[in-house]
């Protein structure tokens, strides 16, 4: 049987934490920034935890 491919797109939005956790990059940080309040950009800046829903599908396009 073949090997199950990590999907490219997957592997470089998503990161893994040590405590098997999936970390991802809030959206809305590529343009009219300069139409933002500096808390709202500092605050979509940080990473954020997939929500539960998605763990399932965004673990099986790692591979894991």
């Amino acid at each position: 049987m073949p090997k199950q491919k990590t999907h490219s797109g997957a592997k470089k939005r998503f990161k893994i934490t040590g405590s098997g956790k999936l970390k991802k990059q809030q959206s809305g940080m590529r343009h009219n920034l300069e139409h933002m309040s500096t808390r709202r950009k500092r605050r979509l800046n940080q990473d954020q935890l997939v929500s539960g829903n998605d763990v399932k599908t965004v673990k099986k396009l790692l591979g894991r």
